[in-house]
């Protein structure tokens, strides 16, 4: 890997972020800021392809992601912090790449098909929500990202990314875009508490802003083995949402081995890897959230941080969009330069 990557990362402004997103994507991006040029993107114009009835909470929540942010460690002086709306050259990339996809290959997306399940959409799919593919591809090659940090649902977004770039070298006739590669996590996919996928959407995940008794009650609700009925049964960590968040977030994991071998030949009672993950949960969520309410006293702030980063961000998009409309020989045509067209 170069010494120095371009990272584009980002969420859906659609509730506070939570511990799948820790997990799987923020822990890398705090770590990858001080040794890569970063930009985060809060997708809010992709949290309206399926909550277009819900704008306004998209609009409160931007605020809520920026928190989360900066609570876990984020640093805007070392990380682009930038809003997609408030990125036209953004929606000008989307609309010029859904040029070079077809509609059955976006039905085809492993993720996409996912999350229409999901939502029941079945054939009532917004075609912002099927199309929103092509709009991550935008954001990412808008920043000229090479290194895209994501969960392992989220890799097909990367494949059909470096799809429209090889497409548009093609018609082009020449290079104009680099392609991208995935970064995962060692915990790519975290289960939420009841042994689904974590999800803000589906109300089955611990929240970075929790309190200690949300967090006490989410560990008491979690899933584990039902047939380990009393301590002294043999038991199954495969599975069991207690142990995956104890791999994901204790620090001792040669402790968590032992507790595993005890679990599954018997002798060791849901209660106790319970205590013992609400006690490292707490002690993981207190300082966040103790920076999250300290962030929240000076939201002014908070908002000049997403200006502020929006226009930077804006000035590669910008160079992007050039590129992109030379490759579709729309040059002339832009704007401010009409009047040289009969040169």
């Amino acid at each position: 890997m170069p010494s120095t990557e371009t990272i584009l990362t980002g969420d859906r402004p659609t509730g506070p972020l939570h511990l799948g997103h820790y997990a799987g994507s923020l822990a890398n991006r705090v770590r990858l800021q001080h040794e890569h040029h970063q930009t985060i993107l809060i997708a809010d114009l992709q949290a309206l392809t399926d909550n277009a009835g819900r704008a306004a909470d998209v609009r409160r929540h931007v605020r809520d992601v920026v928190l989360d942010y900066l609570a876990v460690g984020i640093d805007p002086s070392v990380t682009t912090i930038a809003l997609q709306s408030a990125m036209p050259e953004l929606a000008e990339l989307t609309v010029l790449y859904l040029n070079l996809v077809t509609v059955a290959r976006l039905e085809r997306n492993p993720t996409v098909k996912t999350e229409i399940e999901l939502r029941g959409f079945a054939r009532d799919i917004p075609a912002g929500f099927l199309t929103y593919p092509v709009s991550q591809a935008a954001d990412i090659t808008g920043a000229r990202a090479t290194l895209v940090p994501v969960g392992d649902d989220q890799v097909p977004m990367i494949e059909q990314t470096n799809e429209i770039v090889r497409r548009l070298a093609h018609i082009a006739g020449r290079p104009v875009l680099a392609e991208c590669r995935a970064l995962l996590s060692n915990t790519p996919r975290l289960p939420g508490i009841d042994g689904r996928k974590a999800s803000k959407s589906l109300g089955n995940a611990i929240a970075l802003s929790a309190s200690p008794d949300e967090i006490r009650d989410a560990v008491r609700a979690m899933f584990t083995d039902p047939a380990h009925l009393r301590a002294a049964d043999p038991g199954r960590v495969e599975g069991n949402v207690v142990f995956a968040h104890l791999r994901a977030f204790d620090p001792d994991q040669p402790a968590v081995a032992e507790l595993e071998a005890h679990y599954r030949r018997g002798g060791l009672g849901d209660a106790t890897v319970k205590r013992r993950l609400e006690d490292i949960l707490q002690a993981l969520l207190a300082p966040i959230r103790e920076r999250r309410e300290a962030a929240a006293r000076n939201l002014a702030s908070v908002d000049e941080i997403v200006r502020g980063g929006t226009a930077r961000a804006r000035v590669v998009a910008a160079g992007v969009l050039d590129d992109v409309r030379q490759a579709f020989a729309l040059e002339r045509w832009s704007a401010g330069t009409l009047e040289r067209w009969s040169a």
